[in-house]
């Protein structure tokens, strides 16, 4: 990055979340968004780039054919890297909070019932699934604990606490956090990893990974989108079911069920109770389709 006075503070704004412990895909997601930033603003300093600049930033991303979304993302990357240049005492206003964000259209996932789901997890394991204990105890983790992708692949034996039904998991940031598992779970690991230790004797391969390749590999994010999203359909579920559409159900089925929502933000390791919040949403465009499918009143 060149070493003018924006990119000179991208590169250090990106030092410090990587410091921090920032996620990966956040730390990604910046560098592009600033990277672009610095370009634009070339080698103006702090004092010419007022929110007329930032507005034209936006403007330049959408003539390059940008979503929407897109956009509030590189905005809500500028804004941070403002916030912190003023908490480092660099500038003393942040001229990206003048302008707005995009309106992005409201688009809440589709989620399974909790019918669909019990139907799916109840049922004998399709053809397609190459490895059924292993593929079914992953359906089980992920609907049954909501845990993220990344999380679940992250999984080694000895994060499982059998005796206290409860699995060490590390989320976003490398903040851990312990989750429950029931009946379902415990029952199909039971199945599940006198398997996984013959498949590993017979590859003679070494792992502390839970969810292991037929090769003795641990298990990559994108081989469980690709297989969750295999036997989804092959149960009768959307096509665009993908492992965080189970997470969605996780926490939209618990609020269903009368789950207090601070317990929930605690299951799913969200920072924040306007992330969970998300979910109410989602029960509650569910509840209105109940009310007016079934409410004599509303017909």
């Amino acid at each position: 990055m060149s070493k003018t006075v924006v990119g000179k503070a991208v590169s250090d704004f990106l030092r410090h979340l990587r410091e921090r412990n920032a996620s990966p895909h956040t730390v990604k997601a910046y560098s592009g968004d600033l990277a672009t930033f610095a370009a634009y603003a070339g080698s103006r300093g702090w004092k010419e780039i007022d929110h007329i600049a930032v507005r034209g930033f936006l403007s330049q991303l959408y003539e390059k054919g940008l979503s929407k979304t897109s956009v509030a993302r590189s905005l809500a990357a500028v804004r941070s890297l403002y916030r912190w240049l003023a908490q480092e005492g660099v500038v003393e206003q942040n001229p990206a909070k003048l302008v707005a964000s995009p309106k992005r259209p409201q688009k809440l996932p589709r989620v399974p019932t909790i019918e669909e789901m019990n139907s799916v997890l109840d049922a004998k394991m399709p053809e397609v699934a190459a490895f059924p204990k292993r593929d079914l105890l992953m359906l089980e983790l992920l609907y049954g604990c909501g845990i993220r992708n990344s999380e679940l692949t992250g999984i080694n034996l000895d994060d499982i606490r059998l005796s206290a039904e409860a699995i060490l998991i590390r989320g976003k940031g490398k903040k851990e956090r312990y989750v429950p598992f029931g009946d379902s779970v415990r029952s199909v690991l039971s199945f599940y990893l006198p398997e996984r230790q013959k498949l590993l004797g017979e590859t003679r391969k070494s792992t502390n990974a839970l969810l292991i390749n037929r090769r003795g590999g641990r298990l990559t994010t994108r081989s469980v989108g690709r297989i969750i999203k295999k036997i989804a359909v092959a149960n009768g579920l959307s096509p665009d079911v993908h492992p965080h559409t189970l997470r969605h159900a996780f926490g939209t089925h618990m609020l269903e069920e009368g789950a207090d929502l601070r317990a929930i933000q605690e299951l799913l390791g969200h920072e924040r109770l306007s992330t969970t919040q998300r979910y109410t949403q989602l029960s509650m465009k569910h509840v209105l389709q109940v009310y007016d499918e079934t409410h004599p009143r509303a017909k």
